[in-house]
């Protein structure tokens, strides 16, 4: 079985920010979050241990899970100190797969395959070759080709600096290994701390041998420590999942301008434009086409329908053949039946608009049930909120609201019914009938123009 040690203490000084490192996001979730989702695809035992330090508590308080056990390291001493602090936690017998919760991107395939290379003779480390290698930690071999140590760039000699082969920190090692070698660390280095990486060379003291594996991509290994690399790996992270997204189908106007937050699902012939960003759970039907510069969040889109250019839809749901936008704000509690229309510059609120039913622009719908066909004209407004409370508006269906109308909820709209344009309504309205609420016009002969006073 594997036991799962994810190293989480460091400050990250140079993200100049009060938010410990590993809660930075990627892709929406933080760094962290992705490791130990990551973690959760392998065949692990129990909890996966967590090894906090700085920003303990506010890791503990966003990723508390059934899964995870954290574990303190009150001093940073090192990743060799880090580790040790997990021991209590770890069986002799158990294969130790050591990850870094500011490296977010591995893959669980990539770890799997390094973990099968354990045994009670061996061990399996992670490296990477590169044309610069400078900051990391060199790979050091023999004649035979056989890892010797890892020395760390401020420990490295000339010779050890031109060497291509790094250590990516990532490892897996047999348990009963841990238990013997890390309580005899050295602090002796440059730095003055216990490096994980010194067990490499008691590892070949015991006859251990080390397994080498490589990451298919380079990304994999890449950490964050600033934030022009949590940005560079955002991007990475988008473009890999728009890649898959268009195998399996979509289509995306510039992968390289999509950003999905959250779970995306669609259907076929789904067309999305550029610089739109999915969050939460959306799902998509069949034939759906959205415009630039749209944001959806926790939203289900039914087939055939048209979210135009800077809409956003947040915890709503549409049925089939509908529209929204362009400009328009969806917001939560909204339901749009078939065939409905919003269109620009209208905001909905926990409202339902029926089959058919259609405000195209310039309009406030909230706290509202609104039947079918009916048609809101631009301007129109329900007044929900008196300052303390909200009320509800009912308008029947083939109702006719005319242009710039007030409903003063709480009031109902009778079917059939029609309102004159400029009505404030704050009563009912039977069905089919017309009510003008509004001033009587009076035309004033001899008006003169106020004057500006020199």
């Amino acid at each position: 079985m594997l036991n799962v040690v994810v190293l989480a203490a460091g400050k990250g000084t140079r993200m100049k920010s009060n938010l410990p490192k590993v809660l930075h996001p990627i892709a929406g979730r933080p760094l962290l979050q992705h490791v130990l989702d990551t973690s959760r695809q392998l065949n692990h035992k129990g909890a996966l241990n967590v090894v906090v330090g700085h920003g303990a508590e506010q890791i503990e308080a966003a990723l508390t899970a059934e899964d995870v056990r954290f574990v303190l390291q009150a001093e940073q001493l090192g990743t060799g100190h880090a580790v040790q602090q997990a021991l209590p936690y770890v069986d002799n017998d158990e294969t130790v797969l050591v990850l870094y919760g500011d490296v977010p991107l591995i893959k669980a395939a990539t770890v799997a395959k390094l973990s099968e290379c354990v045994s009670a003779t061996s061990l399996g480390l992670l490296t990477l070759n590169l044309n610069d290698p400078n900051g990391y930690g060199r790979i050091v071999r023999n004649t035979d080709g056989d890892v010797t140590a890892i020395v760390e760039q401020k420990d490295a000699n000339d010779e050890q600096k031109a060497i291509g082969e790094v250590n990516t920190g990532i490892l897996a090692v047999r348990g009963e290994h841990l238990h013997k070698w890390l309580p005899t660390l050295s602090n002796s280095n440059a730095q003055g701390e216990y490096y994980l990486t010194d067990i490499i060379a008691l590892a070949r003291a015991d006859g251990v041998k080390i397994h080498t594996e490589q990451p298919q991509y380079e990304w994999e290994v890449l950490g964050i420590n600033n934030r022009i690399q949590q940005a560079e790996l955002e991007r990475v992270y988008q473009l890999e999942q728009a890649r898959r997204f268009m195998a399996d189908g979509l289509s995306l106007s510039d992968p390289a301008r999509f950003d999905c937050r959250g779970e995306l699902e669609f259907g076929e012939d789904v067309q999305i434009d550029i610089n739109c960003v999915f969050e939460g759970r959306v799902q998509l039907g069949n034939n759906v086409r959205i415009g630039p510069n749209c944001c959806l969040k926790d939203a289900v889109i039914g087939d055939n329908c048209v979210i135009k250019a800077n809409t956003i839809v947040e915890d709503a749901t549409l049925a089939n053949n509908c529209e929204a936008g362009p400009f328009a704000r969806l917001r939560p509690g909204t339901e749009l039946a078939n065939g409905a229309k919003v269109g620009n510059f209208v905001e909905v609120k926990k409202a339902r608009l029926g089959e058919g039913s259609k405000a195209n622009h310039l309009t406030y719908i909230g706290d509202a049930e609104i039947g079918k066909n009916v048609n809101i004209g631009a301007g129109t407004i329900t007044c929900n909120y008196d300052g303390v409370n909200k009320s509800k508006t009912e308008i029947g269906d083939h109702a006719f609201i005319g242009s710039n109308t007030s409903l003063v909820a709480p009031v109902k709209v009778g079917k059939g019914a029609t309102i004159g344009a400029g009505s404030t309504i704050t009563s009912t309205v039977p069905d089919d009938q017309l009510a003008v609420a509004r001033g009587k016009q009076r035309n004033i002969e001899g008006w003169q123009r106020p004057t500006k006073k020199k």
